[in-house]
């Protein structure tokens, strides 16, 4: 068997482990759809260590699924935030017209920054070093956040409303009948 087709079946059985944990849990598909949504969204910011914060307080505004919200920031794992970091931050850079850096960015490096200046409050330090890159990040996370939340929203709620409508959720605990 290939590495393609191992890690394909790996994925697949993500995949199933995923939609069943979701449909587990209370609430109407559209919530969970969109609670899931959110968190997956989330992990295109460059709020690295506040994804399921944030994804809470999102849902919990919304009226969202926040246990959903939760499992969807696992989206965002040491895999993708690489490839995430570097989109986002080339997209920031095209849309603010500005020319994107020019070696790469030690993102490692960049985010360790950013704590050290959170804990101390180095104010100076954050407005010379890090928002030069987390700004562009910031303005180039927005198109993907919305374009990951509508497709995972769609997405997951077709999945669990074909799911319900099968048959295989008999009862009606997750719609509080």
């Amino acid at each position: 068997m290939s590495l393609i087709t191992k890690a394909g079946l790996e994925l697949q059985k993500i995949y199933q482990k995923t939609v069943r944990i979701l449909d587990s849990l209370k609430g109407t598909p559209q919530s969970i759809a969109k609670g899931f949504a959110t968190g997956v969204a989330m992990s295109f910011t460059p709020f690295v260590g506040f994804h399921i914060l944030l994804s809470l307080m999102v849902a919990k505004v919304t009226k969202q699924n926040g246990i959903a919200a939760t499992l969807g920031t696992i989206a965002g794992n040491p895999w993708t935030f690489p490839l995430i970091w570097y989109t986002t931050l080339h997209t920031g850079h095209f849309l603010l017209g500005s020319d994107a850096p020019k070696l790469p960015v030690n993102f490692k490096a960049l985010f360790s920054e950013l704590f050290h200046t959170v804990i101390t409050l180095d104010f100076s330090a954050f407005l010379s070093d890090i928002w030069p890159v987390v700004f562009p990040m910031l303005v180039g996370c927005i198109p993907y956040y919305i374009a990951v939340w509508l497709l995972c929203s769609h997405l997951i709620a077709q999945v669990l409303s074909n799911k319900t409508d099968n048959g295989d959720k008999q009862d009606d605990s997750r719609t509080g009948v």
